[in-house]
């Protein structure tokens, strides 16, 4: 349907971000006009420290309503990405906030040159103590902050940076038609956001052909895509070069503060641990009766259950249960969101594919989702996207705008969490067996997901940025064989791949936000971690939990999350991890 076809109560409420179109338009002069403040400060934020608390304090209130803009606008966007409108509205704030950027690329290295000793002397002052956690972060970058000409330069590139990834996604979400696949309820469109459905149909035929139509369309644009997907590593390699990082990789992972040495063990533990992944594709394609067990396989269910409807307020109810052991303030809150207008529900012609959740300090903790009441992974997606809004809930109320913004290392923790107390309340209160078969499918191949793929992923990227920076030209044949040799090591000697699988290295939109996905894997490890912690636990091990999500960006995620009780910088979380994935693919085998 077209989006203006979709019930009012069945989107987002963007109100407290602006109250229409209008409005945002007015609040974007306001934005232009304080900006023009912005040279007055410069030159006098080393010279006292009411000076540098006046500055930050209107950084600050500059800050919140860049924020409020920037969602606003870009929601309205994902709400349909062929609207011109919307477009434009996020085209005008692109281009306003590269002006302030570059007005304000003098702060940072004025900041910056300010001495250590006139810093700690500064901090005493009582205005700078909401701010001593932004500038000690500030502190570090100190050996990769250039010259106030120099950032100002890179400001005003700023406006073209998101180039290669928008036309992806115009490309991808707007542009390509997929068509429809026929199937025994007859023709059933197929979309970005549908593919993964197909791929979850127990008809082999229907995942066949809904397979190659998909990837029909991608093969017909695959050098545009590779070369969509080359300029954005180009990007992200010059980007580190500029400022002195050893590698694109080592820019990507420095402000959590994470050694280059984390991501290395998540893939080497992964490896070491390749076996059982493998075991469960042999049991597939056992159970399946499918010789050879193909690509458009892999994703089939192994229990038929799996089109059971759940309408959405029956998923919320679902996990409003589930998460019971978190106690009333969280489920009270994150269902009155939920059944309210949090959530921009159902799938529409031109919106954005997938789900995620977008935790202003400002707006409600908005969710995308293109949920749909025949696929239990949606509701499972509910309770993932929960799990980030109410972080963003939590950490917006517990900290100053400053650092409030917990990173993407600790989001997957919280989002991943709530998967695994929606399955286990599941697996518990259903006394179906073939229910229970199912969850442990569904279960098995959501770690799979988040564990051993993204892990794929992120060494796909991994590669491909090592080789633009040995001067190797990213063709789109060069990506394609170094993905399928990722294919090939992953899935194992029991999958076989078509000519055009190869192509699935050039459709993932996480890839043009670099070394981003491994965090995914990360967060699984630690939610099941913490899961069992809070489950097994008391008062103590709940209160530390809720300290990890109040904990906003006050430190940093490897040291928040071993103050919640998990060191990932050691690899005994990813081991444990596989083997929670391994006892699942165990009682899967001894169903069959």
């Amino acid at each position: 349907m077209n989006r203006n076809e979709v019930a009012p109560e069945d989107t987002w409420d963007l109100s407290k971000l602006f109250k229409n179109d209008e409005a945002w338009s007015e609040g974007l002069a306001n934005y232009e006009k304080m900006a023009e403040q912005i040279p007055a400060f410069q030159g006098t934020l080393g010279t006292a420290p009411e000076n540098l608390a006046d500055y930050l304090e209107f950084s600050r209130d500059l800050g919140i309503l860049e924020e409020r803009l920037n969602y606003y606008s870009d929601l309205r966007q994902t709400e349909d990405e062929g609207d011109s409108s919307a477009r434009t509205m996020a085209g005008r704030f692109l281009m306003a906030a590269a002006k302030v950027q570059a007005a304000s690329a003098w702060s940072i290295p004025e900041i910056q040159s300010i001495p250590d000793p006139t810093i700690e002397e500064f901090l005493k002052d009582p205005r700078l103590q909401e701010f001593s956690i932004f500038l000690r972060k500030l502190l570090r970058y100190k050996p990769y902050i250039l010259s106030a000409a120099e950032e100002r330069l890179l400001a005003l590139h700023s406006e073209g940076e998101n180039t290669a990834n928008d036309a992806f996604s115009v490309l991808t979400n707007v542009d390509l038609d997929f068509g429809t696949v026929d199937t025994p309820e007859g023709k059933k469109p197929l979309s970005q956001s549908t593919f993964s459905v197909f791929m979850e149909n127990p008809d082999r035929k229907v995942r066949k052909a809904a397979y190659e139509t998909f990837y029909r369309n991608f093969d017909s644009h695959k050098t545009t895509l590779a070369t969509l997907y080359s300029a954005q590593v180009k990007q992200d390699v010059i980007r580190a070069r500029i400022r002195g990082f050893s590698s694109a990789r080592a820019a990507a992972l420095f402000p959590d503060k994470v050694d280059e040495a984390v991501y290395d063990n998540l893939i080497k533990t992964i490896h070491a641990n390749l076996d059982i992944l493998h075991r469960y594709y042999h049991l597939k394609k056992t159970v399946l009766n499918v010789n050879p067990l193909r690509h458009y396989d892999v994703y089939a269910p192994l229990a038929l259950v799996a089109h059971k409807k759940t309408s959405w307020n029956e998923a919320v109810d679902l996990v409003e249960t589930a998460l019971a052991p978190l106690g009333k303030e969280y489920t009270d809150t994150l269902a009155a969101g939920l059944r309210g207008r949090w959530a921009d529900r159902y799938e529409n012609k031109g919106k954005r594919s997938g789900a995620f959740s977008a935790g202003s300090f400002t707006g409600d903790p908005y969710i995308l989702t293109n949920y749909k009441d025949d696929s239990i992974r949606d509701v499972f997606t509910v309770a993932h996207e929960g799990g980030h809004s109410m972080h963003s809930w939590y950490s917006a109320r517990s900290n100053p705008f400053t650092h409030y913004n917990y990173t993407i290392f600790e989001a997957e923790v919280a989002s991943t969490f709530n998967e695994e107390l929606l399955f286990r309340h599941l697996l518990k209160t259903n006394s179906d067996p073939a229910l229970k078969h199912y969850l442990l499918n569904k279960r098995a191949d959501d770690i799979l997901a988040t564990l051993y793929r993204q892990t794929m992923f992120a060494e796909f990227e991994s590669i491909s940025h090592k080789l633009e920076e040995e001067g190797i030209p990213l063709t789109v044949d060069l990506l394609r064989a170094e993905y399928r040799k990722l294919l090939t090591q992953y899935f194992g000697p029991d999958v076989e791949f078509e000519p055009e699988s190869d192509l699935e290295g050039l459709r993932i939109p996480h890839f043009y936000r670099a070394f981003y996905v491994y965090k995914y894997a990360t967060g699984i490890s630690a939610a099941l971690a913490l899961a069992e912690k809070v489950l097994s636990g008391g008062e103590p091990e709940r209160n530390d939990y809720f300290n990890f999500l109040k904990s906003g960006g006050s430190r940093f995620p490897l040291e928040s999350l071993k103050q919640a009780g998990v060191d990932m910088s050691a690899p005994e979380p990813i081991q444990a991890a596989c083997q929670v994935f391994g006892r699942i693919v165990e009682q899967l085998s001894e169903v069959h």
